[in-house]
């Protein structure tokens, strides 16, 4: 029986260093991928926090639509659809559905379920579609549908997401160190 896959889009399916160029073009900034220590990006820039959402969200489909795949997500993820139904839940809102299905038809990659949540909180998406396995950037969301879902999650190494993680969050620094590790555990899967 096939595995499910829950993975997040952006920062893991996405290049993770896709917004720096953004912020440093909107806000006349010089930072680079290494500087973004935390998942916020607000404390970087210089606005009002009510100005930086309303550029964020004015923004959004540009960004998303110009995001590029990271490196090896299109040949690890096309290989899995052979083993595992994936399920891409994101915290993008449903309003972005239509930009989304046209990167991911532009860029060739396959799914199988788009879930856009507008949330960062995804354990109930998670439980809901019963994913035996999550791919997430995001640490305290890693965290989360581990302890809550009771399943092992592969964390996306960044500098943004550096805290620590329990047994059952486990760091990959790239996709094929994920395809890796997800064929040893389908392995025992199996067994």
């Amino acid at each position: 029986m096939k595995k499910r896959f829950g993975i997040d889009i952006d920062g893991t399916v996405t290049r993770p260093d896709t917004f720096v160029p953004f912020l440093n073009d909107a806000f006349q900034l010089n930072l680079t991928y290494e500087d973004i220590t935390q998942y916020d990006f607000y404390p970087y820039v210089n606005v009002s926090k009510e100005d930086f959402n309303h550029w964020f969200l004015t923004n959004e489909p540009i960004f998303y639509k110009e995001s590029l795949p990271a490196d090896g997500a299109k040949e690890v993820l096309n290989a899995w659809t052979a083993s595992a139904d994936l399920y891409y839940i994101s915290a993008r809102t449903p309003h972005l559905l239509d930009v989304t299905e046209k990167w991911f038809a532009k860029h060739r990659l396959s799914y199988h379920h788009l879930e856009l949540i507008g949330s960062h909180n995804k354990v109930a998406t998670a439980k809901k579609l019963a994913v035996d396995l999550f791919l997430e950037d995001k640490h305290d969301n890693a965290v989360a549908i581990a302890e809550e879902c009771n399943i092992p999650v592969l964390l996306f190494n960044t500098p943004y997401n550096q805290d620590p993680v329990p047994n059952s969050v486990i760091r990959v620094q790239s996709w094929h160190e994920a395809q890796t590790w997800v064929r040893k555990w389908l392995q025992v899967q199996q067994v």
